[in-house]
């Protein structure tokens, strides 16, 4: 196995269900495609945003004998926008072949791709990721799985449970937390656990952004598809933007810090610019103090305000020195100032296809769940410690029965809109 990127000593989120384990009968079928890098390896795409449409080229760029040959979509005009993106780069367009009867569409597409494919990418809104990667464990396929994993206990839960069966397979599990497959990153952190800051004292991130995208609304439009048209502003299918986005700069601390995670969080946040009802439940700044079993501490802060400045950073203090995480340096209390300076192209988006597509050749394993399944624990950790104006520990977030799944999939109603108010929201 390589890049696991996760402590054995962890002790793992729950057992494997039975039904699940049931799956391991199943061999992967993928690790059946090897073929010494020559048989060609089919490539599906479920989620067409620019997020999905963006890891369809590199995945086509990552292996020569690769071809794009389904696609899914909640929304034929998303789909149908990004198949003909792709058609029309040079890059790739020679290996794009999704005639219409491989164009995918509603709530149970990523069925469909899946049955037809050997790795799946997917990139939807959070909410479903869960749900895509048991039917993906179940077919055998690999994966490449966008972040956050969830939105909630029960979603992190479903996703682990999975991921344990996906490893008894032998399957390749990528995450699209891709700071971690970034060479300057990597060179930093393996400095940072070799010693070079001394032991680390705390932390702190910021990831502090404009304002995003949205959609509008159309009246032909039900609840449902409005809320899934903009999904960013809603909870129950982002995460919140702690999750959505904010998560690069946690997974980064977890990652300095070994992959040893918070126990505890404590944190503030609101709508202090995004107040109309069209952005949903969402807020729109948080502010956490996750704490760590030895007493570290690391101090978190996002926010997406139009006009207000931008601010992507990330600092590991230790006793011997500090190192600045984005910037890829490291400055000793004593000695010489360190920066990376590799050569070559350092595309972490493309280097996570690259290593998924080079391990499916090689029949060696990549396994990302367990960083991937903590990280997005940490995130709904610090929302909901935020959400409720209570510190929460880790366990009681990964135990909590808050399940934020509407009551069915379907084009009608959606999940009730509330704004968390600190203090009055309870803890479920």
């Amino acid at each position: 196995m390589i890049q696991s990127q996760a402590p054995t000593s962890r002790r793992r989120f729950l057992s494997v269900s039975g039904a699940m384990a049931s799956a391991l009968a199943t061999p992967a079928l993928g690790a059946r495609r090897q073929a010494g890098g020559k048989e060609m390896l089919r490539v599906g795409l479920v989620g067409c945003g620019g997020r999905g449409t963006g890891a369809a080229k590199q995945a086509l760029k990552a292996d020569p004998n690769v071809k794009l040959v389904a696609m899914g979509e909640a929304f034929a005009d998303r789909l149908e926008g990004s198949l003909g993106t792709l058609q029309n780069d040079p890059e790739v367009s020679e290996r794009v072949d999704v005639p219409e009867d491989r164009r995918h569409v509603g709530f149970d597409a990523y069925r469909q791709v899946i049955d037809q494919v050997d790795v799946v990418l997917l990139a939807t809104s959070p909410h479903f990721r869960p749900l895509h990667v048991e039917y993906a464990v179940e077919k055998g396929v690999h994966l490449f799985v966008e972040k956050p994993v969830a939105t909630d206990g029960p979603g992190i839960r479903r996703i682990r449970a999975a991921c344990e069966v996906g490893a008894g397979k032998g399957l390749n599990i990528v995450s699209g937390l891709c700071y971690r497959y970034e060479f300057g990153k990597q060179a930093l952190v393996e400095r940072i656990h070799g010693g070079e800051i001394g032991e680390i004292r705390s932390m702190q991130c910021t990831y502090n952004t404009g304002g995003l995208w949205h959609r509008g609304k159309n009246p032909e439009w039900s609840e449902m598809e409005y809320q899934m048209r903009n999904w960013l502003y809603f909870t129950w299918l982002s995460g919140d933007h702690i999750a959505e986005q904010h998560i690069h700069s946690l997974d980064k601390l977890a990652w300095a810090m070994g992959d040893r995670y918070p126990v505890k969080a404590t944190a503030s946040g609101g709508r202090a610019v995004r107040t109309d009802e069209k952005y949903g439940d969402a807020y729109d700044h948080f502010n956490t103090v996750f704490e760590w079993e030895d007493g570290t501490r690391g101090f978190s802060s996002c926010r997406q305000w139009v006009g207000a400045d931008s601010d992507v950073s990330d600092f590991i203090v230790g006793t011997k020195g500090t190192a600045e995480m984005q910037r890829r340096t490291i400055t000793p209390i004593e000695g010489e100032r360190w920066r990376y300076r590799g050569e070559g192209p350092d595309d972490m988006y493309q280097n996570e296809h690259d290593a998924l597509f080079r391990a499916i050749r090689s029949g060696e394993r990549i396994d990302n769940s367990e960083y991937m399944c903590e990280s997005t624990l940490m995130a709904i950790l610090g929302r909901m410690a935020a959400y409720t104006g209570k510190t929460l520990t880790r366990e009681q977030v990964l135990n909590s029965t808050l399940d934020l799944s509407p009551a069915s999939y379907e084009w009608g109603a959606a999940p009730e809109v509330q704004v968390s108010l600190p203090g009055v929201t309870q803890f479920v």
